[in-house]
């Protein structure tokens, strides 16, 4: 987006070695701009918004993932809902800048060769945090080895244990090689989890054992934050497959810390074990976090959205007249409390109009400008629950009849292996037909970051309905708030600290069977926003504002990455010194 910078083309501009750099932040996928397809989803997102943050507040942070030749993959939708995918064709040299260095790593028996594409991102502050992007696939390295990076979350267990051997082992060699000491290692998910094995490696003599001594220093080194309770998120590997690719020497170090047991490695639990830090991405996340893992002692960091990045460009000016400095001091948006109400009105009819716009370029479909818009965009999987909506037509045809038309925008990928969330875009898209001419239903192919941010900013409310406990945070909502737009939802996830009834938006009960849920969902939009939407839109913007004051000014990643500074980090005011890379 606006805020980064890149160098096209084959030129080089040498690398001004950082030494200063303290953190070292891992992530499987960051997503930046649509431009740079290495990402998924929200953890992505919530990378890319995480190193936007610490550029802006110039904290001494460098960023580390995959560069993903082939993206993770372009969505297509039939007629009847049926998702295919392909993969996605862009070039690295166009958006990334490439770098000399060269790593090599032992994997599978094969020593494998590491590159690296650099991306800078420039923050309010005027400091550049640097992202390096490696990259498998070299002329000297074997034909199989240089796919390792082609594609997120493709492949069998091999291919996704090679690729998290590239990442925390290759990753760890290629800071040292571009002239990086960090102090720190944060790891976002268990995937880069194998960087603590190289950390160990680096204590200790050839063949020797770590003692409790060498584990601390490790862990003393290192910050883990789990992102789901669901257990598809957290990676395990036979042990048999382990000691085929990691070989002997790293295997028996595994088995040596405890984290090569019962027959498998858990990347969550290595990722743990060996981290001083550990939290999850919400209150609610964290109480679940510590049961799953009693031994820990998880803590709590919320979540939060890069504000510069996610506010349309309606809210972006109306802020800049009324709460001048809230880029870099996003705090300040507590005071949209002073905010006019008609002023709000017109920045958000701008942006509802806008997503009419995207809508009809590329479904043909005429939304209404002044009907009720319900937001739905989630990843498609049957814990999202995201056809609950759906689940009694007649009451949404009653709800029509009672108080005015009504219309829903959905968007959202299922994973290409995930035949349930396959099915509920289906699904979804099978109601539309069922409700044409009384409700109008709009499914959009691809969601991305730009779609993304259309929808959030031009919809009335979001709506997101999880089934409890698996919505670890949930920042789709945060994004919506940031835009004045309030969230209907289930209770779990960050919603849980956000929602004030009826000041912030709404809960959707407390309940344990998706019918419940479905009552609840119902109830509240027949008897709360369809009303107030349409009979009491004084009362419906001032829910808007609050959702900006109270739920904006709180739920983004300068409030969360100055949490890590202070709690995970160990950083004061003086460490905040995140020079121009590159100038």
């Amino acid at each position: 987006m606006d805020g980064d910078r890149h160098q096209a083309g084959a030129q080089v501009t040498p690398v001004r070695l950082t030494s200063g750099a303290k953190i070292a932040f891992f992530s499987m996928e960051v997503a930046l701009d649509d431009a740079l397809p290495t990402f998924a989803g929200g953890l992505g997102v919530l990378a890319g918004d995480f190193l936007r943050s610490a550029a802006d507040l110039a904290l001494p942070v460098v960023g580390v993932t995959l560069v993903y030749r082939h993206g993770y993959f372009i969505q297509h939708l039939d007629t009847s809902g049926r998702q295919s995918e392909s993969p996605v064709s862009w070039s690295p040299q166009d958006v990334l800048e490439p770098l000399p260095e060269r790593v090599s790593l032992e994997m599978s028996g094969r020593v494998v060769n590491v590159r690296a594409w650099r991306r800078l991102i420039r923050g309010q502050s005027g400091a550049e945090v640097p992202l390096y992007l490696l990259d498998t696939d070299l002329a000297e390295n074997a034909a199989g080895d240089r796919t390792v990076t082609d594609q997120l979350y493709a492949g069998g267990q091999e291919h996704r244990l090679h690729q998290e051997v590239v990442l925390g082992l290759g990753g760890l060699a290629m800071l040292g090689a571009l002239g990086y000491e960090p102090v720190t290692f944060h790891m976002n998910e268990g995937h880069c989890s194998l960087l603590t094995l190289g950390l160990m490696e680096a204590l200790l003599a050839p063949g020797s054992a770590p003692s409790e001594k060498d584990i601390d220093a490790v862990r003393k080194q290192c910050v883990f934050t789990t992102h789901t309770p669901v257990p598809a998120g957290h990676d395990r590997f036979p042990e048999g497959l382990v000691r085929s690719v990691l070989g002997p020497r790293r295997s028996e170090l595994l088995s040596q810390v405890g984290t090569l047991t019962s027959g498998s490695l858990n990347m969550t639990d290595l990722g743990m074990r060996l981290s001083d830090f550990t939290n999850g991405v919400s209150l609610r996340h964290g109480e679940v976090s510590r049961t799953t893992f009693p031994e820990v002692g998880v803590r709590s960091i919320t979540n939060g959205v890069h504000a510069d990045s996610w506010a349309g460009a309606a809210l972006q000016r109306l802020f800049d007249r009324d709460l001048p400095g809230w880029r870099a001091q996003n705090d300040l948006l507590r005071y949209a409390t002073g905010i006019d109400l008609a002023d709000l009105e017109e920045a958000h009819r701008e942006c509802k109009t806008e997503l009419i716009d995207t809508v009809q370029r590329s479904t043909g479909l005429a939304l209404e400008p002044d009907a009720l818009t319900i937001g739905l965009a989630r990843r498609a999987t049957p814990y999202k629950r995201t056809a609950l909506l759906f689940s009694n037509l007649e009451r949404l045809r009653a709800l029509v009849e009672t108080y005015g038309p009504l219309q829903v925008v959905c968007s959202g990928k299922a994973p290409p292996g995930d035949e349930g969330g396959k099915a509920l875009i289906a699904e979804i898209v099978a109601a539309g037909e069922r409700l044409r001419g009384v409700v109008k239903v709009v499914f959009l192919e691809g969601y991305s970051l730009s779609l993304a941010k259309v929808l959030c900013a031009g919809s009335d409310v979001w709506l997101n309905t999880p089934a409890k406990p698996n919505e670890a945070s949930g920042t789709s909502g945060m994004k919506a708030a940031l835009n004045g737009v309030p969230s209907l939802s289930i209770l779990d996830g960050w919603w849980i600290e956000g929602c004030i009834e009826g000041i912030t938006g709404w809960a959707i009960g407390d309940h344990t069977t998706d019918g419940d849920d479905a009552s609840a969902l119902y109830d509240k939009l027949e008897q709360v926003v369809a009303p107030l939407f349409y009979r009491d839109r004084h009362a419906f913007l001032v829910i808007m504002r609050n959702a900006i004051a109270l739920n904006g000014s709180f739920f983004n990643t300068e409030r969360m990455v100055r949490e890590y500074s202070l709690s995970a980090y160990g950083l004061t005011a003086n460490d905040h010194t995140c020079s121009p890379v590159g100038a």
